[in-house]
């Protein structure tokens, strides 16, 4: 079948190399990843989510082709597809935004500044991606005494409020595979160092709607996280309280999980 979109070497020409050396795989590489960057800068432009037929438009390439870099990128987590099959910007594109610093949308932040304000304690928005959560956002909370989060720290799954929330909230082949990938290191005395002890933690974050870090990361800091959920009502990250542990009891922490839990739903649509 003859190819009418202008991708691939004409026929009969494998690689687009008459010389069949590395020359024409080179230049078709170089080619498909400049359209790549265009589709995708046609995502982030203002105005967002967008139409297939204007983000072809856009970066100037057919439509088959932007559909095809628009699946992978999709898959990959650097775009997201709403209502109408829009495409917008997705949370992997967002964290590159954030380590290079770039901006993200004010309500974000009103979010964040809100959730402060009602707990006086740190705010941390942190995105999923493969075996770790990487903090995006840090509000300071009022406190005298400063954690050492910051923006751009990647921190572990299993050990973290953000971290097990997003874990509770993907399937258990998943979190079977991350935690036999990680091995579940000791971070101190808290940690659940278990596949067992770590599902049982699980089951009970999906029951109460949020997570707890007790010590378990860090010692002397205690947080309370829940996950910020997808389209598809999968995980994209997270967003905590975090404490010191000497200050704030247990029972107090708990007392914010409505809190996390209203927080995490209004940045969903955000992320």
């Amino acid at each position: 079948m003859t190819r009418n979109d202008g991708e691939g070497p004409p026929r009969g020409t494998p690689g687009g190399d008459s010389g069949g050396g590395r020359a024409g795989r080179s230049s078709a590489a170089g080619s498909a990843a400049e359209k790549s960057l265009r589709v995708l800068e046609a995502v982030a432009a203002p105005g967002g989510p967008h139409r297939l037929t204007d983000l072809a438009a856009a970066a100037a390439v057919p439509k088959s082709t932007a559909f095809r870099v628009l699946a992978s990128l999709t898959a990959q987590g650097f775009v997201r597809t709403g209502a109408e099959g829009r495409y917008g910007v997705g949370p992997r594109l967002r964290l590159l935004s954030a380590l290079v610093g770039g901006g993200e949308p004010a309500s974000i932040g009103r979010v964040l500044g809100e959730l402060q304000r009602t707990t006086g304690q740190t705010v941390h928005l942190a995105l999923h991606h493969g075996e770790a959560v990487t903090y995006i956002r840090k509000v300071e909370g009022d406190q005298p005494v400063r954690t050492a989060s910051r923006i751009g720290m990647s921190m572990p799954l299993h050990s973290t409020a953000i971290g097990k929330s997003v874990l509770a909230h993907l399937p258990d082949a998943e979190v079977r595979a991350l935690t036999a990938a990680t091995g579940l290191p000791r971070r101190t005395p808290n940690t659940l160092t278990t596949a067992a002890a770590l599902h049982e933690e699980l089951a009970a974050v999906r029951a109460r709607g949020f997570a707890l870090d007790d010590e378990e990361n860090e010692p002397t800091i205690r947080c309370i996280g829940a996950a910020v959920l997808g389209p598809s009502g999968r995980p994209v990250g997270g967003v905590s309280v975090t404490t010191v542990a000497p200050l704030v009891p247990r029972a107090e922490i708990e007392a914010y999980g409505p809190a996390v839990r209203a927080a995490a739903e209004a940045l969903a649509p955000l992320l």
